[in-house]
């Protein structure tokens, strides 16, 4: 392997289940299920005596230097035969030795790993008293943080190691020393972080599948491990000799440690943390205080579980009743968007965030603190980037998408959810970046250089604190925030479908109103003006009913034309080829004869002809006509152009006056802003209008756009000459 090709994968990637070693202390035998000797570590016949040749079978004259090992590994291989699973453990005397033999089944085969007892007996005398001690002091802890530092100090009085720390892994993989129990004269590590890299994906799934792994002594030579011809390596996964990959050995030897042992904690089939033992120099832990560690891990891994577990249900409790609370005010009230904006704190509350934003039927509302610059194209990018996504987060700047990264001004963290898909509504909520410090067990970053097994990815020399600034990211959206936000999302979207649903009845009961029994006396009324200007010729009455019944019908007619266009069934445009010249000019003359006080002007080029619905465009600019008449300053001229370009039909309504809010021009063409375009001289516009004009230039593949050019409000319309 060359120095250029080595990368994290050669470490992640190392066979460590398959070392073909175990650790000195101990001896290694494994047998297949015909009691056939398929694998044995070198050395095993000078301390078990004469064994078997690798492929040969188990005899009672076998191993006479332990032959009540004989007999139980002998027991063993019957009940493996017999299909029953098996780890056993007994103490056997050799040579006035005395040795954990540990029996466990694996893949077809029967290990049998003799463990010597290199420290004084008298531990093992007291050690059940103090793994009852140990049990009690860690079940009376309230706080994970209590229980991590109860198991610290217990682990350490029952192993005797040098120094034992409770390491979490965070949502990254990296880890944090988050308690520990030391020698008084070594550095506190709490609060020291470990790259995710420190503990390969390998190495992870053996801390679950094999919860406990001592080295003893780091600087032994490993023994390695003979096999019979044609057997492929043996799996050493939940062997408890199993020698240690180098690298590792080499990164505890950077370390300083002689001697270390972890113990898993494994939470739902996840590694969520471990036990981690070091000692100075060489140190042996009983096989049976292990297995007291080991159950002490699993007693303080359902504690954990239960504090979490506990600590999720009240915050989900609270979180229900801060929805419940929101939804009825939402229910009970006439405007959904105000009872939105009142119940800020409320969302808040659920889910912390430094800025908020909410969008409901055209209707926007940004907090004091989110950033102005980001509103416009946030929702452009939400509405048009994630039609088919309806939940969105992110945590650190280069996560976001680019376009949006120049507007955050401050803020990394974003959380966006719609809550009504027929208004396009969203929630959206915003965290400040959150510059921090971490402190790391040594340079996060391994270095590519040739170490003692050649070219590779040498563990760092320094342990040494290594601080790290991290910018450009936000305190992350913990899994009880998006469940909230997702429980949230689905009570809100309920109660927008059911006022949807409920709008919807009411406005098919309006259309039914407006179709008949408004649109007949509108006509009658119109039909009595006129033969009251045939009998007694124009009167003011006649005038005014005229103008006001006219009026209506045209509301009538708008209202209707919403209608079709919110219920999907569209405008029914039909393409006659027109003079849109003479409709414009014509358009013109009708509203300086009802308005002869309203002073127009125009710059029509002339015998223009284009494909296009003429009754549908005549409705479009008399819209504009009269939104310029009625919001421009009076006594001021209108004018109104028409020229063709590049196979174009452009078509421009002017106006003085002052620029339209900022705010409104983002829903200029949504229907019902009355709110925002609130005129004295057209007090009853329900702000249909130019909803309506955009539907239909949208319907003949067109634009129709405002700007604020020299004092005047302007107007566009481009339209294709022929539809293709």
């Amino acid at each position: 392997m060359s120095l250029a090709s080595v990368t994290l994968d050669n470490c992640s990637q190392e066979p460590i289940h398959i070392p073909g070693l175990i650790q000195s202390h101990g001896v290694l035998l494994a047998f297949d299920l015909d009691a056939r000797l398929m694998h044995c570590s070198m050395g095993a016949d000078a301390v078990l005596g004469t064994l078997p040749e690798l492929g040969q079978l188990l005899q009672a004259n076998h191993m006479t230097l332990a032959p009540k090992a004989n007999a139980e590994i002998s027991a063993c291989l019957r009940e493996a035969s017999a299909g029953h699973g098996l780890m056993h453990t007994h103490e056997v005397t050799i040579q006035g030795k005395l040795f954990d033999l540990v029996l466990h089944g694996y893949q077809g085969l029967v290990i049998a790993e003799f463990e010597l007892r290199l420290g004084e007996d008298q531990h093992i005398n007291i050690y059940s008293s103090k793994a009852q001690q140990a049990i009690s002091a860690i079940k009376c802890q309230t706080t994970i943080n209590g229980l991590l530092n109860a198991a610290a100090a217990e682990f350490r009085k029952l192993t005797g190691f040098d120094r034992v720390m409770a390491y979490r892994f965070r949502h990254d993989d990296s880890g944090e020393i988050v308690a520990e129990a030391k020698r008084a004269d070594l550095d506190s590590l709490v609060g020291r972080r470990y790259p995710a890299s420190d503990i390969p994906a390998q190495a992870r799934r053996l801390y679950i599948e094999n919860t406990l792994r001592l080295i003893v002594d780091v600087n032994a030579q490993a023994v390695p491990v003979l096999k019979a011809a044609d057997t492929k390596p043996l799996d050493m996964s939940r062997s408890v000799l199993r020698s240690v990959s180098p690298i590792h050995i080499e990164y505890l030897q950077n370390m300083g440690v002689g001697a270390s042992m972890s113990v898993s904690i494994v939470l739902n089939g996840k590694l969520w943390g471990m036990m981690a033992c070091h000692h100075m120099s060489a140190h042996q832990v009983p096989y049976s205080i292990r297995m007291a560690c080991d159950v002490l891990c699993h007693i303080l891994a359902s504690d954990i579980q239960q504090l979490e577990t506990r600590l999720s249900a009240e915050r989900q409790v609270a979180g229900a009743s801060q929805r419940a609370a929101l939804v009825l005010k939402l229910m009970e009230s006439d405007d959904i968007f105000s009872a939105l904006f009142s119940g800020i704190a409320a969302i808040r509350a659920l889910i912390p965030c430094d800025a908020m934003m909410m969008t409901h039927g055209g209707k926007l509302h940004v907090s004091e603190t989110a950033p102005p610059a980001l509103v416009k194209h946030l929702l452009q990018w939400l509405n048009d980037e994630l039609s088919n996504r309806d939940f969105y987060h992110a945590e650190k700047l280069d996560d976001l998408p680019a376009e949006l990264v120049p507007y955050m001004d401050g803020f990394c963290g974003l959380l966006a959810f719609n809550i009504d898909k027929v208004n396009q509504s969203w929630l959206i909520l915003l965290r400040l970046e959150q510059v921090h410090t971490i402190s790391w067990g040594g340079k996060p970053e391994k270095i590519y250089q040739p170490g003692p097994l050649g070219p590779r990815l040498t563990p760092r020399g320094s342990f040494d604190e290594w601080k790290e600034t991290v910018k450009g990211q936000a305190e992350p959206w913990s899994r009880a925030d998006l469940a909230d936000a997702r429980d949230l999302q689905h009570d809100l979207l309920k109660v927008c479908n059911t006022r949807n649903a409920e709008t919807e009845r009411m406005r098919s009961q309006l259309m039914a109103v407006l179709g008949h029994d408004l649109r007949d006396p509108l006509n009658s009324i119109s039909m009595a003006a006129q033969m009251m200007e045939m009998q007694s010729g124009t009167s003011r009455m006649s005038a005014r009913i005229k103008s006001s019944s006219g009026r209506m019908q045209r509301l009538v007619n708008q209202v209707l034309d919403m209608a079709r266009l919110q219920t999907g069934l569209g405008l029914n445009l039909g393409f006659v080829e027109t003079d849109v010249s003479a409709l414009l000019q014509d358009l013109v003359e009708e509203n300086l004869t009802a308005y002869p006080d309203v002073h127009i002007k125009t710059e029509i080029a002339t015998g223009v002809l284009a494909n296009l619905d003429s009754d549908r465009v005549a409705q479009v600019i008399a819209n504009l006509i009269s939104n310029a008449r009625h919001h421009g300053e009076p006594g001021c001229e209108v004018m109104v152009k028409l020229w063709t370009e590049h196979g174009l039909l452009r078509m421009t309504v002017h106006n003085a006056g002052g620029p339209i809010e900022a705010e409104l021009v983002e829903v200029l063409f949504n229907p019902f802003k009355r709110h925002g375009m609130s005129s004295v001289r057209n007090r009853n516009g329900l702000g249909l209008g130019l909803y309506i004009a955009h539907e239909i230039v949208k319907g003949h593949q067109g634009e129709i756009r405002y700007d604020y050019v020299d004092g005047e409000i302007v107007f566009s319309v481009v339209l294709p000459m022929w539809q293709a």
